[in-house]
């Protein structure tokens, strides 16, 4: 019996030691190696202050909570009061709850007042529905491309310079076929700042 123990001891310090230690200190070191930039946070700066993470979307909104109009608008989120790391997660309702419907239904509304869009204009499923973290910091390009009028109008910048941002702020596809292309909002609406 006491054979067993020492036994069953040294495993468990092997593998604490192994899987513990030496297994997160080599994957941290080749992280760091080779993908600095997105082991430490995706972190995004201008001037020199960090603003946010583009792994992790943002509101831009004014003091009193409404839509910021000279900014695109992220997809709606249900993490904590809107994009808390610390309360990451959906609405968890599915797609016949009646408070699924009611939101889906109000933000529709707001969407299309808010880019002066006439009632009957579709709206793009991202624009109105959370993704399941809540923390989605990427619209669809049928999103972005309806918030441009309004964006242009509002900073008095042609549409056609909006849209050329849209354009090249379009992320393709994962390896050229898993997902949809997607619009990063934070690094769109820094390249909008820093338009004059």
């Amino acid at each position: 019996m006491r054979r067993q123990l020492i036994t069953g001891l040294r495993m468990t310090i092997a593998l604490t030691v192994l899987l513990g230690l030496a297994y997160p200190l080599a994957m941290t070191g080749i992280a760091q190696a080779f993908m600095k930039s997105r082991a430490n946070g995706s972190f995004v700066t201008k001037d020199g202050a960090v603003v946010g993470s583009s792994l992790i979307g943002q509101s831009f909104t004014l003091k009193n909570g409404d839509p910021d109009h000279r900014y695109f608008q992220p997809r709606p989120s249900n993490a904590g009061a809107g994009y808390d790391g610390m309360a990451s997660a959906g609405s968890n309702y599915g797609p016949s709850n009646p408070d699924l419907l009611t939101a889906v239904k109000d933000r529709v509304s707001a969407y299309r007042k808010l880019n002066d869009l006439p009632a009957q204009a579709s709206v793009p499923v991202d624009a109105v529905t959370s993704s399941a973290s809540g923390l989605d910091p990427d619209i669809s390009v049928a999103n972005a491309r309806l918030q441009a009028p309004r964006v242009a109008r509002v900073r008095g910048l042609s549409l056609t310079r909006v849209l050329a941002l849209v354009a090249a702020h379009t992320q393709d596809r994962s390896f050229g076929i898993l997902g949809e292309r997607s619009v990063n909002v934070l690094e769109l609406n820094l390249a909008l700042d820093a338009t004059h």
